[in-house]
């Protein structure tokens, strides 16, 4: 009797409920504890307009996976009552411990999710001995049920940015509010109705498409679409980062058709990816000697039209912002490089969203962190399936707070 009462201050098992037994099976590495309420305990009840406190009518036996005793899987047995209402229905009271996913505590549930957010599910069921199946069940409740509660009233700017599911196949579209820097919507699809199903859901958790003033995105005609005839009031910032990488793949266009005929270019592509602080010792002495001008390297230039774009972001007005704009776009124009001039071209196009950024100072760089997590974490377990990639998605970054669901879990 006092090994049972030691289990039950362990565990934390409250009246009315005992620890009437307790089975070791060293062989099998398995800890049973049996457990029971107390004779005449009456059980509180309240749904669908009936309460009050009811004595158990008759009782099943279940079982539930609890965290391991050392090494030992550790179980809990116990007979759940059954109560009679008045209106002569029967309802089975789940105990405190009883987790949302059946067979499972709330203890060994906030177990897996923490193990979930920073492994592969499949190495999760490798550790707990628990099958995939159950372990996406979990992950798909504890998601949903935690979204539930989510308020979006305040958001007011948000970051938009698709991803893939598998390599040149299916896409998801996350929506990011940048202020909190969460993922606060996963939609499939990268085209306009993407917008449409954000302002479905937006709205379902008190937001208003009226309150949202900014939105970061990249050029995607479908977004621009979606944005414009969804979200009246919100003014488009056009994401640096994509822009530069728009850039970086026209220097990277002129250097690939300039090797062809000149050696000197072997071997130094990363040269012209790479921003300067982030080039070798080696590196930055082949970019010396290739800037040479006798040598009239025209991938040299495409590089000096890239660098020179990403200063025009630290302009101290929007005035000069827009002038040096306007300067490097005649400049890429005039340099005979087609690739830098179609990139010139495109953001003539996008100007008004390019221009944006100064007033509003928002990009995807959270999202773009975001969904590099995604993908690191969907490389390690050899691709999710569709169905359970927008479940990993907010569980990695949406902020969910499941301690509201269950007290095991840590407050976010």
């Amino acid at each position: 009797m006092e090994m049972n009462r030691i289990f039950e201050a362990a565990l934390n098992i409250k009246s009315p409920w005992i620890i009437e037994k307790v089975d070791f099976d060293a062989k099998q590495k398995r800890l049973d504890l049996r457990l029971n309420f107390k004779k005449g305990t009456t059980f509180e009840y309240e749904e669908n307009g009936i309460v009050g406190h009811y004595k158990a009518y008759d009782t099943i036996e279940k079982e539930w996976r609890h965290l391991n005793f050392f090494e030992h899987e550790c179980y809990l047995i116990a007979r759940v009552p059954r109560i009679k209402t008045p209106d002569g229905k029967t309802h089975l009271i789940q105990p405190e411990w009883s987790g949302l996913q059946n067979g499972f505590t709330l203890l060994f549930e906030a177990f897996i999710l923490q193990l979930a957010k920073g492994m592969p599910v499949n190495i999760v069921g490798q550790i707990t001995h628990v099958s995939d199946h159950k372990i996406w069940s979990i992950l798909d409740k504890y998601t949903e049920k935690a979204r539930e509660s989510c308020d979006y009233s305040e958001v007011t700017k948000i970051g938009m940015d698709e991803t893939s599911i598998a390599k040149g196949h299916d896409y998801i579209t996350l929506f990011v509010d940048l202020e909190k820097k969460k993922t606060i919507f996963v939609t499939n699809g990268k085209d306009s109705s993407t917008v449409v199903a954000f302002k479905k859901d937006f709205e379902a958790h008190g937001g208003s498409v009226g309150s949202i003033t900014d939105v970061s995105c990249d050029m995607s005609p479908a977004f621009i679409k979606g944005v414009k005839e969804t979200l009246p009031n919100a003014q488009i910032t056009f994401d640096k980062f994509h822009i530069i990488k728009i850039i970086n793949e026209s220097v990277d266009a002129v250097r690939r058709e300039e090797a062809k005929s000149n050696p000197l270019l072997k071997g130094s592509r990363y040269i012209f990816l790479k921003n300067e602080v982030n080039l070798t010792e080696a590196q930055r002495a082949k970019k010396k000697e290739l800037s040479l001008p006798e040598l009239n390297i025209k991938s040299m230039q495409a590089l000096n039209i890239r660098e020179a774009f990403q200063q025009i972001y630290a302009a101290p007005t929007e005035e000069i912002f827009e002038q040096l704009l306007t300067q490097w776009h005649d400049w890429a124009i005039a340099s005979e490089l087609p690739p830098m001039a179609c990139a010139a071209q495109t953001i003539k196009r996008h100007w008004d969203g390019v221009v944006q950024w100064k007033k509003s100072q928002i990009n995807n760089g959270i999202l773009e962190g975001l969904n590099s997590v995604i993908q690191a974490a969907k490389r390690k377990a050899r691709g999710y399936k569709a169905k359970h990639f927008k479940t990993i998605a907010y569980l990695i970054t949406g902020g969910l707070d499941f301690s509201q669901i269950n007290p095991a879990c840590l407050p976010t």
